[in-house]
């Protein structure tokens, strides 16, 4: 992938020390991950991440790494972390509707990325909702900013991530390293 067909890049930290897939899954120009024989992650298992208590976050790796791989652009990858929670925890639930947002969010870039503008819209306003009915911290995310930001973005169109920063201060999480998004 040339420097021009990747996303703007924001500062973002990583949160786990586990490696990135191979490459990132956009629909049409990639390999289908686990379909196709030359897929990054072809004859593996679906993630199966198991729930916790959301004050305790800062404990889950895999939920940690989901958000690693959103932050880094791999939102296909993301998105099926986040899905895996949302069935673990339940669809009904306030955990479930907090992942449906990042699986709509997620979704709604990778939308953005291959030029699927209305789509894009439609998951984005469908995030907000969920995210509005979220806490404002909820699992180490401002979910109040971040829909915040993703409500900007609608308006003002200008590209950039809209990376998910945990917080430090209320889960005392340290970064792995920090340099921009998706180098």
């Amino acid at each position: 992938m040339t420097e021009a067909e990747r996303p703007a890049k924001a500062e973002c930290p990583r949160y786990t020390s586990r490696s990135f897939p191979a490459y990132r899954f956009l629909p049409g120009r990639t390999p289908h991950p686990r379909r196709h024989p030359e897929g990054h992650s072809f004859a593996q298992s679906e993630p199966e991440p198991r729930p916790f208590e959301p004050e305790r976050w800062m404990t889950s790796e895999d939920y940690l790494y989901g958000i690693d791989l959103y932050n880094w652009t791999y939102w296909w990858e993301a998105h099926e972390v986040f899905e895996a929670f949302w069935h673990a925890y339940g669809r009904r639930t306030p955990a479930g509707n907090f992942f449906q947002a990042l699986i709509q969010c997620a979704a709604a870039n990778l939308k953005h990325e291959l030029g699927y503008e209305q789509a894009t819209r439609n998951l984005v306003s469908r995030a907000l909702a969920r995210l509005r009915d979220c806490p404002d911290q909820y699992m180490g995310l401002n979910t109040a900013a971040v829909a915040e930001q993703f409500t900007q973005w609608l308006i003002q169109r200008p590209g950039a991530l809209i990376p998910f920063m945990l917080s430090e201060e209320h889960g005392r999480i340290v970064t792995v390293e920090k340099r921009s998004c998706g180098d």
